[in-house]
């Protein structure tokens, strides 16, 4: 038999028989290492145990120690076992597919009967009995026409179907839990003993059309969470009811922000507390890209097919765009133009109006642009993912050896912004060239080099995403982690130097000759709509003061009170503050809850002894005890945190 060479991690080599799997590499190490193993690496290629190695390759083997590959392991796992025990505990249903997704899996099932929360539970003890029954997992390669058969004969329609929308004529794999058998691509674990029993729970049930068919019957989807031990797991539910208390769907109807509805899907109507918050952002955000060398500009929304076929987005991008149809002077044929689902190909044409001089560059333009894109109605999320949006664009024209300097300066414009906001725990990953580009290797050298040092010279190491940059360019991606772990990619850069030669864009080189501009194409916050999303979300509605809508609320003790009321909000409102009155014939401590509930961040509270002394009762938001104040210090304190964060470092600089 021939004999193969396989490569360990410590490059240590050992010759073995072509077709050794390995399970038979791990008994051939220990004992320990046999009974421990759950997978390996093949040459990177993530590999049953029960599967054959018939080439030379570097091997590693898999055990629970290593979380990436034992997550997807014990989650594929329990996505069978969850499919086996509903099966075992109701015969009649039909199992379709249970994919492994973040954090977890789902299984899709065909029941006359849904299923309710008691099933839930039915189900997860049912799953621990299998679990700790230990069975073997074994695997068998199949011939379609025997798999499809095998269906068939089963009653089981949705696996027949499945098969026949697989492409290609391979043979397919097939798993059995035990007893039980499913299609799958696999890899699994050795036996279901190795999956944590105590590791795993299940979450919720949903409607799903099979495939996506809205024709077909519906079948209901039972998702679980899984992870390699208990405390992981516990972890995870702990961040998912904090997750849910910041919910921004909820805190923005508590907080009287915003709401969306079926006539618009996608779209938000702010109310006046969030536009109040958008605004705030909105300005803000000017004040800082304007004091970095940026020329505010704005382009228009409906702009005709040509321009995005010169760009290039009518075939990459018409999908995801709306298409208006203009009746131009009652012609035959209407026009077809389109929403602009980004700013891009709008600030080339302002850049191409008259000639451009390397003395010019680098020329900054930004834009808050609204843009409109199509999202499938089951991707939207309140106004996390949204089909009408307004991102804080920019674009940055310059010359090739101009690109680290801007990119070192964004990256310092976009950390005083996130710190301002309250993130200082961001990272940055560069997308380097892909397999399919344009461009030759020595000048995709020069960019992704030069991206690599702005980061350093930026103060900030980055993590290397090999091919994932875009056909024409390489990009840096920045990622926020939240108040509670999560991460949210918000920022990026994108080096393009496809689109200014597509839509024409040159300037005059030192000497005399035209050359083509590289574009920088940048975003600090994003999309508006999301980043305050995520804003909500990170502060759990306690927005920084400067941010809140309503930033205080004077509120009465008695009705003799009123007018003092009135002048305390009166002044505050002098000295930039956002203050309203709550003269209501309600006891204090309900004006208190309620607001409270509305993340007010201060209620001052008013009485006959504060009316007399010049004092008011001071009740921040998430501190239960009160503090009675003079006014004026309260004012002073007040209206200085009321300054947004760059106005407030102006006059401290100024102060100084």
């Amino acid at each position: 038999m021939a004999s193969i060479s396989l490569t360990f991690p410590d490059g240590n080599k050992r010759d073995y028989d072509a077709g050794v799997t390995p399970a038979e590499i791990a008994a051939s190490i220990s004992n320990s290492l046999a009974k421990k193993a759950i997978s390996a690496y093949v040459d990177d290629a993530h590999w049953d145990l029960q599967w054959p190695i018939t080439k030379d390759a570097k091997i590693a083997i898999n055990t629970m120690k290593d979380e990436e590959p034992a997550n997807e392991l014990v989650r594929h796992d329990l996505a069978h076992i969850m499919a086996r025990a509903v099966q075992e505990i109701w015969p009649d249903t039909q199992v379709t597919i249970g994919p492994v997704i973040e954090n977890g899996w789902y299984y899709d099932f065909d029941r006359a009967e849904p299923f309710t929360p008691e099933d839930i539970g039915l189900i997860e003890k049912k799953m621990k009995e299998i679990i700790n029954l230990r069975e073997p997992v074994r695997t068998e390669v199949w011939e379609r026409d025997r798999a499809v058969q095998h269906y068939k004969d089963a009653g089981e329609p949705y696996k027949v179907e499945l098969i026949d929308a697989i492409p290609g004529d391979e043979p397919l794999r097939m798993y059995w839990h035990g007893d039980w058998q499913d299609l799958c691509r696999g890899p699994h674990l050795q036996h279901t003993g190795q999956v944590p029993a105590d590791a795993f729970k299940l979450m919720s049930i949903a409607g799903a059309y099979w495939r996506g068919d809205s024709s077909r019957a519906m079948l209901q989807r039972i998702y679980g969470v899984a992870f390699t031990g208990k405390e992981k797991l516990k972890a995870h539910l702990t961040m998912l009811e904090e997750a849910a208390k910041r919910d921004h769907r909820k805190l923005g109807r508590e907080m009287d922000l915003f709401h969306m509805q079926e006539e618009a899907r996608g779209q938000i109507f702010w109310h006046p507390n969030g536009w109040k918050v958008y605004t705030t952002l909105l300005d803000y955000m000017r004040r800082m890209q304007t004091r970095d060398g940026y020329m505010e500009v704005n382009t228009p929304e409906v702009v005709e097919r040509k321009l995005w076929e010169e760009s290039g987005h009518w075939d990459k991008y018409q999908e995801n765009m709306f298409l208006v149809e203009v009746d131009e002077d009652h012609a035959r044929e209407k026009a077809i133009n389109a929403l602009k689902p980004m700013n891009c190909p709008g600030h080339v044409q302002v850049f191409n109006q008259g000639i451009k001089s390397y003395r010019d560059l680098p020329m900054r333009f930004c834009e808050f642009g609204s843009c409109h894109r199509y999202e499938p109605s089951g991707a939207l999320h309140g106004i996390m993912r949204v089909r009408g949006f307004t991102q804080d664009d920019g674009h940055i024209f310059c010359a090739m050896d101009q690109i680290e300097s801007e990119t070192k300066k964004f990256i310092s414009f976009l950390a005083t912004v996130y710190a301002d906001l309250g993130f200082h725990d961001w990272t940055v990953k560069l997308s380097t060239r892909p397999e399919k580009r344009i461009g030759s290797d020595e000048t995709w050298d020069v960019l992704e080099k030069s991206l690599g040092d702005a980061c350093r010279a930026a103060g900030y190491e980055y993590e290397l995403l090999p091919g994932e940059g875009a056909f024409y360019g390489p990009k840096l991606e920045f990622t926020l982690t939240d108040a509670i772990g999560r991460n949210w990619q918000c920022g990026t850069l994108q080096v393009d130097t496809n689109m200014p030669e597509r839509l024409g864009a040159s300037y005059i080189a030192p000497d005399g000759s035209r050359q083509t501009p590289v574009m920088l194409h940048r975003a600090t916050l994003g999309s508006f709509e999301r980043f305050i999303g995520i804003l909500i979300e990170e502060h759990a509605g306690k927005l920084p003061f400067w941010l809140a809508p309503r930033q205080v609320v004077v509120a009465s003790i008695v009705s003799e009170a009123n007018d003092y009321v009135e002048k305390v909000a009166d002044a505050l409102r002098g000295v930039g503050v956002r203050a309203e009155t709550d003269l209501r014939n309600e006891k204090i401590n309900y004006k208190v809850r309620e607001h409270s509930v509305g993340k007010v961040p201060v209620i001052l509270a008013c009485g006959m002894r504060e009316m007399e002394d010049g004092t008011v009762t001071v009740r921040r938001l998430g501190q239960k005890h009160t503090s009675v104040e003079t006014f004026d210090a309260v004012k002073g304190a007040l209206a200085a945190d009321a300054l947004a964060p760059d106005i407030a470092a102006q006059v401290q600089a100024s102060a100084a």
